[in-house]
Formats: C-alpha cells, sequence, structure tokens
C-alpha cells in the first residue's frame, strides 16, 4: 500500500490512542487507589491495562481484518472509586479482577450474547452512538470557557487544516495541544526514571465478599456499558463481527493484566468511533489498519504511562477538546443514520437522549439505558402498527 493509503489510518489510530489514554487514565488511578492499591501499584495496573488494551486490539484487528479496539473499563473504574475497599484489600481486589476476567471469556462464548447485538436495529445502534460521542463534541466549546486561549489555538488549528485537507485536522489539533501543554508547564518536568516502566505483582486473594461488592458488579457494568454499545458502535459503521469470540478475547487479556493490577479489558465505544469512521479511512476495508496503530499507540502509552500521565494531568480538558473535534463528522454521520427512517426516528431519538443524558442506574451508564429504552419504544411502535394492518 502507497504511504498516502497508509498515513491517514496510522495516524488517526496514534490520535485515538493517545485521546483514550489521555481522556480517562485518571478514573482509572482513582479507582484502583479507591480499592486500596498504593501509588506503585496504581501505576502498575494503569501500564498493564494499556499494553493488555494494545495488545488486545492488535490481535483482533489483524485477526478479523477489521476496526475493532480494546479498551479498559472507565465506567468500571468509576465503580471501583465509588466502592472502596474490601476488608482484605488490594489483594481480594486483585482476586475480584480475576474473575471478572474469567466472566468475560464465558459471556463471550455464550451465543445468546451475539444473536442480541445483531438484533440491534442500525437506526437505534446509530443514536446509541450519536448520545455517546455528544458530550465529547461538546468539549471544545466547554475548553473555550475554561482555558479560551489554548481551546481557541486548537481549534482554528483543526479548522484552517481542514479546509485544506481533512486528512491532517485532528493530528494538527493534537500537536497543538501538546505543544500549548508543554508551554503552560502544567505536565512539569520528567525524568528518565519516570518514564521505566515498573510492573508490580499482587497475589490474588478471593473471598466472597469481593466476588459479590466488587466483581459481579464489575462484570455487570463492563458488558452493559463497554462490551455492548463497543459492538453496537461497529454495527453503526458496517462492521458486524462475530461478538462472542472478540469479548472472550477481552477478557483473556484482562486475566493477564489482573495480577498486574489491571480491573478489565473489554471493546471500545468511543475508540471504535475514531476507527471505524470515514476520518480514519474513506475506504472501509484499510479502518483496521487505524484499531491497530491504535493498538501500537496504547503500549507505547502503557510503557511511559507514569510519564505520559504526569504530562496531561495538568490540562485535560485540552485532550478532550482534541476528541471532540475528531469526532464532529462520526456524531453527524450517526445522527443521520439513526434520523434515517421516519418510522424509526421517535425510538432513535429517545436512545439518543437517554444516552446523552449520561444518567447511570444500578452502575451502568446510559448507553445502555439508551439502547433498552430506544428498543422497548421501537417494539412497541412496530406491535401497534402490526395490530393496526
Amino acid at each position: 500500500m502507497r504511504h498516502s493509503v497508509l498515513l491517514q489510518p496510522v495516524a488517526a489510530g496514534l490520535v485515538a490512542a493517545f485521546v483514550g489514554f489521555a481522556s480517562s487514565f485518571a478514573v482509572v488511578l482513582k479507582g484502583l487507589s479507591a480499592v486500596g492499591a498504593n501509588d506503585a501499584q496504581a501505576a502498575s495496573g494503569l501500564m498493564a491495562l494499556a499494553i493488555a488494551m494494545g495488545l488486545a486490539g492488535i490481535v483482533l484487528s489483524l485477526a478479523t481484518r477489521m476496526p475493532v479496539a480494546a479498551a479498559w473499563s472507565t465506567p468500571g473504574a468509576a465503580l471501583l472509586a465509588a466502592t472502596g475497599a474490601t476488608a482484605g484489600g488490594f489483594p481480594e481486589a486483585v482476586g475480584a479482577f480475576l474473575v471478572v476476567g474469567a466472566l468475560l471469556v464465558a459471556a463471550g462464548l455464550i451465543r445468546p450474547f451475539g444473536r442480541l447485538v445483531a438484533a440491534i436495529p442500525s437506526t437505534v445502534a446509530n443514536a446509541m452512538l450519536a448520545g455517546v460521542l455528544f458530550g465529547l463534541c461538546l468539549a471544545p466549546i466547554h475548553a473555550l470557557v475554561e482555558a479560551p486561549w489554548q481551546a481557541a489555538a486548537i481549534i482554528v488549528a483543526w479548522f484552517v487544516v481542514s479546509r485544506w485537507r481533512r486528512l491532517y485536522a485532528t493530528p494538527a489539533a493534537a500537536i497543538v495541544g501538546l505543544i500549548l501543554i508543554g508551554f503552560s508547564g502544567s505536565g512539569g518536568g520528567l525524568a528518565l526514571a519516570e518514564l521505566t516502566p515498573r510492573a508490580v505483582w499482587t497475589a490474588p486473594v478471593f473471598s466472597a465478599s469481593a466476588m459479590v461488592s466488587l466483581a459481579l458488579p464489575l462484570f455487570v457494568v463492563t458488558m452493559a456499558s463497554q462490551n455492548l454499545p463497543g459492538a453496537a458502535v461497529l454495527a453503526a459503521n458496517g462492521f458486524r463481527p462475530s461478538p462472542g469470540p472478540l469479548i472472550a478475547a477481552t477478557g483473556a487479556f484482562g486475566l493477564l493484566a489482573a495480577p498486574f493490577g489491571g480491573h478489565a479489558v473489554n471493546l471500545s465505544a468511543i475508540i471504535a468511533a475514531l476507527c471505524a469512521g470515514e476520518e480514519a479511512s474513506p475506504d472501509p476495508a484499510r479502518r483496521w489498519i487505524a484499531a491497530a496503530s491504535n493498538g501500537v499507540g496504547c503500549v507505547v502509552l502503557g510503557l511511559l504511562a507514569a510519564g505520559v500521565a504526569r504530562f496531561v494531568v495538568g490540562s485535560p480538558i485540552l485532550i478532550e477538546a482534541v476528541a471532540g473535534l475528531a469526532l464532529l463528522n462520526a456524531c453527524g454521520g450517526a445522527l443521520s443514520g439513526a434520523l434515517a427512517s421516519p418510522k424509526e426516528r421517535e425510538a432513535a431519538l429517545v436512545t439518543f437522549l437517554v444516552t446523552a443524558s449520561g444518567v447511570s442506574f444500578f452502575g451502568v451508564g446510559g448507553a445502555f439505558w439508551g439502547l433498552v429504552v430506544g428498543a422497548g419504544v421501537l417494539f412497541f411502535d412496530r406491535a401497534r402498527d402490526k395490530r393496526g394492518e
């Protein structure tokens, strides 16, 4: 393949890796600390998760030739932060992480889940995707309020370059953002020792209390808030791999990360949207390259986790602004697909609103509830139409 053909998906994947890492690593560190990890164990968990999800993305995208991206469970990390430590401390949490990985492998091998994902209507899937992306697409506006001059520079760079060539717009915005973070001093200085990876093995301890309070809720949240939306995002972009083996594979990589502090690896929704849309490549057959490049970027970021985290922690809003600009086209395309059918428009709109609201019930995020409510509305609408025939 020509270099020009490779440049766009590779650039999209690398930007997606940095955006995905920078936008949520703080939640991961907070969650691991809350369940008893010390600083070294939390940093080890962050590194293990980034490497595991990167390797999972590389393997799955190469195997399927589809833009399958893996991620850590951000809602799961938020759940850990809200749950807190068990009596046995972090070793019990690691035991729970291993159980979650095993449950994900088992769930991926259960065929009904694959049929459930395949049955999601494209309008509802697109509406859910638009709702997931909507909050991030607002980030550039929020950034203008919090850091007006820096955000304006990022937006202007993206706009000017996109008028010349869309391919380079997001990388240009990302470069401007990194330069601004560096010059602002918010990233702090980085010593060579801080870039050295430190893997900390924690011997797992299994307890009934940790299984009930951590493992089962973490498994449910990861399946509902990450794996189901992740598969739906791929479907909304025209890719329909069998989701079971993908989930089983991410669970296996999660098992490898767990002893080093990784809580869960799963399918990604937002990163998949960056890699599976037209921004990654106009040719759908080449978008898997973006997911593979994202995986490589995640592995590198994992090896440099401590330094990267320290560099971007001072200005997360600027990183989110870059992500929002990168996702504008994906959000517009999802909205267009969601509202394409007049008969299904109301169900799609309900799905979008519930998802975008960010509501959370029983620790499960809005993406899952958006799918549930939207599918319910569509079911009753179709039943009513059949009775009217």
